[in-house]
């Protein structure tokens, strides 16, 4: 799935971006929520019906959100640059668009 590979490569980006960051608390949320984003997806196929595999990825959804709400919080202390802000923030609102995409189709 697209959205899957998507949320992977976003996963290495937040992963690589804050992983000698000294804020613990921060890099251990962020990386969590993105990681989420990919293992939901996973999740829900796996389950091989539909009406779960969409509640998964209204939760994987959930998940983008969090993804964009931590990215403003790095940019205001400023663990990002406005440039990384929104190469992430983009990709996540990418990832969410085809949820929702796949979603309406199931």
């Amino acid at each position: 799935m697209i959205s899957w590979q998507k949320a992977k490569n976003l996963t290495i980006d937040i992963y690589e971006e804050f992983r000698d960051s000294k804020d613990y608390g921060f890099r251990d949320q962020i990386q969590r929520a993105s990681v989420s984003i990919m293992n939901n997806i996973a999740e829900g196929f796996e389950r091989r019906g539909d009406k779960e595999f969409k509640h998964f990825l209204f939760i994987t959804k959930g998940s983008c959100g969090e993804v964009r709400s931590m990215l403003y919080i790095a940019l205001e202390f400023n663990y990002l640059s406005t440039e990384q802000f929104k190469e992430h923030f983009g990709m996540s609102v990418e990832i969410s668009k085809l949820l929702s995409g796949f979603i309406k189709t199931l």
